[in-house]
């Protein structure tokens, strides 16, 4: 009996009012109710305005049962006795706790019906409004949204109505035929798309649905008149940054439209200069990429995403001073408002790609005392996997092997990852034998794996074991036609062994088709030309190329074309410059070697 009258006392609140009435002594009147809102009918104003009677007593213990009803497990007989209740009072309240329970009942039927009854009883209601467009979503009437979307922004106050038109996308993103949600936001916003003060965030918003429709043309056409509409918005930004493809060109424009208005005296955010590097990372322009993370750290120098991005860039290329002093600037800053890395991923990123540039140094110690400030779980694999590449690095290769045999391995995934953590370390320590030993075991299990099978390859390469190279590799493109790598790996080896060159183009351009903007597929395009006899068209390739990705390989073969051209100069210029990326790299000193120079 406890809990049904903790649940009683619990409903009060809504029943208050009608107690106190029916408390008052006899003689004094009860208070009257306010006056009817225009628009309700005679009879609705007569009972609006009554003396509260014995009805309202009937009300408080209908309301009381049917909250005691829904609670124990009864929620349809709980739902009908306080939508009763609803239509007796007209009361908001008591319509969206009915609208409720029948949402917590998973009856989306019952929460319609009485959302409806809500909205038709209180048409000025936006929230009874609101709670028809979503359940209307979430029933997946898609329709049926048309007026109470227009309703919801109509409603809103002047000051939120950009607010809402951009919460419009997010409210349909469970649609399932997104084509309709699409036409219907859109001749929704009609009026909107045309005035002045909402035509920005209105198109913004017809891209997204747009977008979402995967009508990518539409979406450039909307994203192209938000921008037209308002210059210095972030939105038709971000729509065009997903549109971002070689084949959509003017998607690209319209980034640079903003990032470059030099009429205006407001800068770009950050976070679109930011999301613009990743894209162009992505899409590995480099180079653009580095220079996007150096403007935003320029203008901005107290954002830390962009210090983490930009070190990570320098990482890779090769310059660990310039890494180090941006990863320490990222975890200065970050610390600032997570110190502790497991809230905070990107510090134990910090600290991992600190720990590689120690290593790179032969600092081992340093390494490791970076390696130990991270505690974030999710990267255990990393650190371990860092740990073991550590001590490969001082002759104990199967020690490392052992700490990474060593992780748990709970989920597939898990398991993934460890074995790409083995495979690399031995890979990096030219133990080929013992990864293509490991990753047959894999294949095995999982024989048309993509990625093992290219990988395998790879390593078929460096043991000499050109024949199963290429049949792995021909295996990775007839289950796979879109993988670029497989088709740029073959025709680059045939190219490098100067065999069957016309075939080595075809299978190159073909991996161009698929990522035109890579820049090791054009370093293959470039080798093979140079191979056909095609000097100078080899060395425009390349110079885009190296412009685009400052690469030591990309560097040997740029500099031999140079070379073999008579500009013997600007070669061993190029050759200085891989060196200083990359001592190590096996194409460039095979190149010194075999054309006998030394830089």
């Amino acid at each position: 009996m406890k809990k049904k009258l903790g649940l009683a006392f619990a409903c009060l609140w809504l029943a208050a009012p009608l107690v106190l009435a029916q408390a008052a002594p006899p003689e004094s009147p009860p208070p009257a109710r306010p006056a009817a809102p225009s628009g309700l009918s005679e009879a609705r104003a007569a009972q609006a305005s009554a003396p509260v009677s014995l009805l309202d007593g009937n009300l408080f213990y209908e309301v009381l049962v049917g909250e005691i009803t829904a609670q124990e497990g009864e929620p349809a007989a709980g739902f009908a006795l306080l939508l009763d209740a609803a239509r007796k009072t007209s009361d908001a309240q008591l319509y969206q706790r009915a609208t409720d329970i029948a949402l917590q009942a998973r009856s989306g039927d019952a929460a319609l019906q009485a959302a409806l009854a809500w909205k038709q009883d209180l048409p000025a209601s936006r929230e009874a409004n609101r709670y028809v467009l979503q359940i209307l979503i979430a029933l997946n009437r898609i329709a049926d949204t048309l007026e109470p979307l227009k309703a919801e922004i109509a409603m809103a106050p002047e000051a939120e109505r950009i607010a809402v038109l951009a919460s419009v996308p997010r409210a349909y993103a469970r649609a399932t035929d997104h084509k309709l949600a699409s036409s219907v936001v859109e001749s929704a916003l009609t009026d909107h798309l045309a005035r002045p003060a909402t035509a920005g965030m209105a198109w913004t918003t017809v891209g997204r649905m747009r977008l979402a429709a995967e009508d990518k043309t539409g979406a450039l056409e909307a994203a192209r008149r938000s921008q037209a509409a308002d210059p210095r918005a972030e939105g038709p930004v971000i729509v065009a940054l997903e549109l971002m493809d070689p084949k959509l060109p003017e998607a690209e424009a319209l980034v640079k439209n903003y990032l470059n208005d030099s009429g205006s005296t407001a800068k770009a955010l950050p976070e679109v200069r930011l999301a613009y590097a990743r894209v162009l990372l992505d899409a590995q322009r480099y180079a653009e990429a580095t220079a996007q993370l150096q403007l935003v750290t320029r203008e901005k120098p107290d954002y830390p995403d962009a210090w983490l991005l930009l070190g990570s860039l320098q990482l890779q290329d090769n310059q660990l001073a310039p890494a180090q002093a941006s990863l320490e600037r990222y975890i200065a800053l970050a610390q600032q408002t997570s110190p502790v890395a497991e809230r905070n991923p990107g510090l134990a990123q910090a600290y991992l790609s600190l720990s590689q540039v120690a290593e790179k140094r032969k600092d081992y110690a340093a390494a490791e005392r970076w390696l130990a400030k991270i505690d974030n779980s999710s990267t255990l694999i990393q650190a371990q996997t860092r740990r073991a590449s550590i001590l490969a690095s001082q002759g104990k290769l199967e020690e490392g092997r052992r700490l990474i045999r060593a992780l748990p391995e709970r989920t597939s995934e898990e398991a993934r990852l460890k074995l790409n953590a083995e495979v690399s370390l031995l890979r990096e320590f030219k133990q080929y034998r013992q990864a293509h030993e490991l990753l047959a075991q894999a294949l095995a299990k999982a024989p048309e794996d993509t990625d093992l099978l290219y990988e395998q390859s790879m390593l078929a390469e460096k043991l000499g074991s050109l024949d199963e190279m290429e049949r792995l590799l021909r295996q990775v493109i007839q289950l796979k036609p879109d993988y670029h790598h497989a088709y740029n790996a073959l025709g680059y080896s045939l190219a490098d062994r100067n065999v069957r060159l016309p075939e080595a183009r075809e299978l190159i351009r073909k991996a161009v088709e698929f990522a035109p903007a890579d820049p090791f597929i054009k370093d293959s395009l470039g080798w093979v030309e140079f191979r056909m006899g095609n000097q100078l068209e080899a060395a425009q390739i390349f110079e885009a190329a190296y412009k685009a990705r400052p690469d030591a390989e990309i560097a040997a073969h740029y500099g031999e074309v140079l070379w073999n051209l008579g500009q013997r100069d600007r070669a061993l210029a190029i050759w200085k410059e891989g060196q200083l990326i990359n001592p190590e790299n096996e194409t460039l000193l095979e190149t010194f070697k075999r054309l006998k120079v030394k830089p």
